[in-house]
């Protein structure tokens, strides 16, 4: 009942203005964000790495309208990029980028702006040794995120997708990725959408969910199962064995901070598994969707507003 008013107000400037201002935030966002900066990001990522995980990491930031911040997210995944080379962490790190973050939404040729911009991603990431997966964003982006894709993969045909479940045309595209050499993160979704282009209900989501991990782990691609929900867990490793997928040819993606326990047992059962770590200032909308997905972690914010009445 909580997850569509939390998705609301993550667009909310005033909400933002609030929420960043409380000090009971730096103790939530510490326990989903290690920290804002390249080094805390490859420190993070070599604990991950050395308890026999693997790591995508997410500078973040979304909806940018300055090319000049575009820029310089650009020059941030580079920088982190050269930092996980050095570190000798790139067998074992990968970085997601989002598209709007690197002027997808920019006036005037957005687009065009986006691609070149991934483009210098990707070759950073080659040349460090790893790649990079196109995160997806609201549905209103999500042709064009997939024709980005199509072209970065000309000429960088490792570069992975991201597919939601809760999108009606999410078996569609499933259908179009999953052929051999194909990486394509499967989630279910956390943006609010409306009802023309999403299922509303959890468990249709679900329902969806399942649908689309059949065609991927029937395919010829190689899946990526971001879940923390135990059923989808146990269901994937189902269908895996019942279209005859050996562990190593798919992972499971989980997000940093939740389920640590989880993501360790899996990795320990020979499942690869990879924990999606974001890193920077920019983190009032990433945070908004993760409470959405966790509404019990609005108690501390409402504690801290009472106690500034």
């Amino acid at each position: 009942m909580l997850r569509q008013p939390i998705l609301l107000l993550s667009r909310s400037a005033q909400v933002k203005r609030l929420v960043t201002t409380l000090p009971v935030t730096s103790g939530i966002v510490t326990g989903y964000v290690p920290g804002e900066t390249s080094d805390a990001a490859v420190s993070a990522s070599r604990g991950l790495i050395d308890d026999g995980l693997d790591v995508t990491l997410d500078f973040l930031g979304e909806d940018t309208l300055d090319a000049q911040q575009a820029e310089a997210t650009v020059a941030a995944y580079v920088e982190v990029l050269k930092a996980l080379s050095v570190a000798g962490l790139t067998r074992h790190a990968e970085v997601s980028v989002k598209l709007s973050a690197i002027g997808q939404a920019l006036p005037d040729h957005g687009h065009k702006i986006a691609l070149e911009n991934a483009r210098t991603i990707c070759r950073a990431a080659r040349n460090a040794g790893t790649t990079v997966t196109l995160d997806m964003e609201d549905h209103t982006t999500t042709d064009s995120t997939l024709a980005v894709l199509r072209d970065l993969r000309k000429d960088f045909p490792e570069t992975g997708a991201v597919l939601q479940a809760y999108l009606h045309r999410t078996e569609d595209d499933c259908r179009s990725l999953a052929y051999e050499g194909s990486r394509v993160r499967l989630c279910k979704g956390a943006y609010h959408e409306p009802e023309s282009v999403a299922f509303q209900d959890k468990l249709d989501v679900d329902k969806s969910y399942v649908r689309c991990l059949k065609i991927l782990l029937a395919g010829d691609g190689y899946p990526m199962v971001a879940t923390h929900d135990p059923r989808m867990v146990e269901i994937a490793s189902s269908l895996a064995s019942r279209y005859g997928r050996a562990q190593q040819t798919y992972e499971f993606q989980m997000l940093y901070g939740i389920r640590p326990g989880e993501q360790r047992r899996l990795a320990a059962s020979g499942e690869k598994v990879r924990v999606y770590l974001p890193y920077g200032g920019e983190w009032y909308g990433y945070l908004m969707r993760r409470l959405a997905e966790r509404p019990q972690n609005l108690s501390f914010f409402a504690k801290s507003l009472i106690s500034k009445k």
